[in-house]
């Protein structure tokens, strides 16, 4: 059998990616020098992924020497969300490209394309959600979508909300780039407005350092200036895709689609705070295992439980009080500090709070907190 694009291509399709384009396998000569001087201006905010060595997260040599051809793919992860539980206990919130492991499904659909190459004798290697590679630098040379001012590729008919991965292979497709796919953002500005904390300082431009997605998965004590902007959110943020017309557009027809087929909801969009506050480190690490957490230690889940606690939570509610109590007497320091923030967030009292001598404890006692007379609606 004869491999070619357009094979790999419906391949790719018939196994479920969205988009699939092919490209060569050249350095991402422009993106390094982002990557590079964005990294000097601090914008990543300690992020690693493609910041770590961007030489090599931009080369696919570095991924396979010999490497000439690019197959890259798009899988749609957007599905219908359950409404927010009215229990009258507290949630945190799950953005949607969180709540199952969609990088599983995008790289068998991948291993789907590159199986072929391997039996017609030609190396390939599967790239998705790692750091090896730029891959949206590499969907953008593909053709299979166009730059968004969200610093995100948006592809016809999905919007953002696609993951991205490719099959690095020695084999060789093409001498030059497919044509790049025109602009489709305009004069839109709604991602660069519409984010909560000012994140995107310039059209394809984010500030790590203000992104909620990203600082939800940073070390140390939670910004205190993006706590109350945090709000529910308990991993990730999906407010920029949210207000993209594309995406916008997409959800509309996607949810009457699925009301008529009665396609079940993702269940994983809401997490019970409480839960999270009373579970054990193993699960906790059972449960959110996949998620980027700093060092892997359950200590950030229950540090941004706090946090979103804070925000969300009933201070009249028992479980909430008990809640908050357990976290002040916690052993670790960390989650004691930010159990100060909640509880005076939420008005309670501190009398259980225990070894107050610790500085993270006591920087929290010294901090201004805007309080909450009452739960968020």
């Amino acid at each position: 059998m004869t491999v070619t694009a357009d094979l790999l291509i419906d391949i790719g399709r018939r196994a479920g990616l969205r988009a699939v384009g092919v490209c060569r396998a050249e350095p991402f000569a422009e993106a390094a020098r982002v990557l590079r001087r964005r990294k000097r201006e601090g914008l990543h905010g300690g992020m690693q992924f493609t910041y770590r060595n961007p030489e090599r997260s931009t080369d696919p040599e570095r991924v396979l020497p010999g490497a000439a051809s690019l197959v890259v793919g798009a899988l749609d992860f957007w599905r219908e969300g359950p409404e927010r539980p009215t229990d009258g206990l507290p949630y945190g919130r799950v953005a949607s490209y969180a709540r199952t492991d969609h990088y599983s499904v995008l790289r068998t659909a991948l291993e789907s394309v590159a199986d072929p190459l391997r039996a017609a004798g030609n190396r390939a290697v599967v790239v998705a959600d790692q750091n090896h590679l730029v891959d949206r630098a590499a969907a953008h040379r593909a053709g299979i979508g166009w730059w968004g001012k969200s610093s995100n590729i948006l592809v016809p008919g999905a919007g953002s909300m696609v993951v991205l991965g490719a099959v690095v292979t020695d084999a060789e497709f093409c001498e030059i780039d497919p044509d790049p796919m025109p602009d489709g953002c305009g004069s839109c500005r709604q991602c660069v407005d519409g984010c909560p904390t000012g994140a995107i300082i310039a059209p394809g431009t984010v500030d790590a350092r203000r992104c909620l997605a990203w600082l939800v998965q940073t070390s140390g004590v939670f910004d205190p200036d993006f706590r109350v902007a945090l709000g529910d959110r308990i991993y990730g943020c999906d407010d920029c895709a949210d207000v993209c017309p594309p995406n916008r557009v997409r959800i509309r027809i996607e949810s009457r689609r699925a009301e008529r087929r009665g396609r079940g909801r993702t269940e994983s969009a809401w997490v019970s705070l409480i839960d999270m506050l009373e579970a054990s480190d193993e699960d906790l690490t059972a449960r959110f295992g996949r998620w980027y957490i700093p060092h892997r230690q359950p200590r950030y889940l229950r540090r941004n439980a706090l946090v979103a606690l804070g925000n969300v939570g009933d201070p009249s509610h028992p479980l909430v009080r008990t809640a908050v109590d357990q976290a002040l007497v916690h052993p670790d320091p960390l989650v004691r500090a930010h159990a100060v923030w909640c509880a005076r967030r939420l008005g309670l009292p501190l009398e259980a709070l225990e070894h107050t001598e610790d500085p993270l404890v006591r920087a929290e006692l010294d901090r201004q907190v805007p309080p909450r007379t009452a739960p968020s609606a």
